[in-house]
């Protein structure tokens, strides 16, 4: 099961005992969702120790097949997004 935005925004208010309003907090969440969408746009990466890295990779051009009728295709190059789980998240799955 996964949490909604506005779960998060409670649980994170909840947590921090009520020094951020939930309204302060879902601004904080949307600041930070800002600021990594415009790092990733710029080919610049974010890392939060031990929790989790963000980067772009770059996919170079290459052959593919169409599963349907066998035949080679071109895929082009792309540039993609590439998250990484960071030891404490790593840690935390395993519990």
């Amino acid at each position: 099961m996964s949490m909604n935005r506005s779960q998060l925004v409670q649980k994170i208010s909840d947590k921090i005992d009520g020094d951020l309003s939930q309204s302060d907090v879902d601004k904080v969440i949307g600041g930070f969702a800002d600021v990594l969408i415009e790092a990733v746009s710029q080919g610049e990466g974010v890392q939060i120790q031990g929790l989790l890295t963000v980067e772009t990779v770059e996919r170079a051009a290459r052959q593919g097949r169409n599963p349907r009728t066998g035949e080679s295709i071109e895929i082009a190059a792309t540039t993609g997004v590439s998250i990484k789980a960071g030891s404490k998240l790593k840690a935390a799955a395993k519990s």
